[in-house]
């Protein structure tokens, strides 16, 4: 299991793209992860837009589809690309604005103790092998990092968001990614 590629929250190798959309988490606990999707345009990969909109200064004359997204302020803790290039936008140890209204195990808010991971992809687009790869690794290290994230407490928006969010969506394999990651 990889260990030590992390400092103060942040992955050593991962491109930093610092977004202004994340405050404090209000008791420090990191016991979940949750896996979305996103592409901007919709099904348009490898372009700038995912940097600019988390880091405030999305050009929402770029596309007639960026109108909704004007004012939104979100972010995610990491973007995993398709070539498999892993950003980083928000500290783990900071609260990033990924899951919206949510809710695990009976508790709400999931922002406050999860951490979010975008895979560049929709719902049916499926992922690559590299975006598997990276991601496995990712949370390896985020499982050494965050004890209290295992197997059980790695799940989809639309696990958390239901009714509301679809993503990863059918094109993730769940079983490939599991089957990477131990039981402990």
């Amino acid at each position: 299991m990889p260990q030590g590629l992390m400092e103060q929250g942040w992955l050593t190798k991962a491109r930093k793209c610092m977004s202004p959309h994340f405050n404090a988490r209000p008791n420090g606990e990191v016991s979940l992860l949750v896996i979305h999707n996103i592409s901007l345009p919709a099904g348009c990969f490898g372009l700038p837009h995912i940097d600019e909109l988390f880091q405030g200064c999305l050009n929402i004359d770029a596309d007639d589809s960026f109108t909704e997204l004007a004012s939104l302020q979100v972010s995610a803790h990491f973007l995993i690309c398709r070539d498999g290039e892993v950003v980083q936008y928000v500290g783990c140890d900071d609260r990033a604005w990924h899951a919206g209204i949510s809710e695990f195990n009976g508790r709400e808010g999931c922002n406050d103790f999860a951490i979010g991971i975008e895979l560049e992809g929709t719902d049916n687009s499926g992922y690559t092998d590299e975006q598997y790869d990276q991601l496995i690794l990712l949370t390896l290290e985020l499982m050494a990092q965050y004890p209290m994230i295992n197997v059980n407490n790695i799940v989809g928006h639309c696990d958390i968001a239901p009714g509301r969010k679809t993503d990863p969506g059918s094109g993730f394999d769940w079983s490939r990614y599991k089957q990477a990651i131990p039981v402990v």
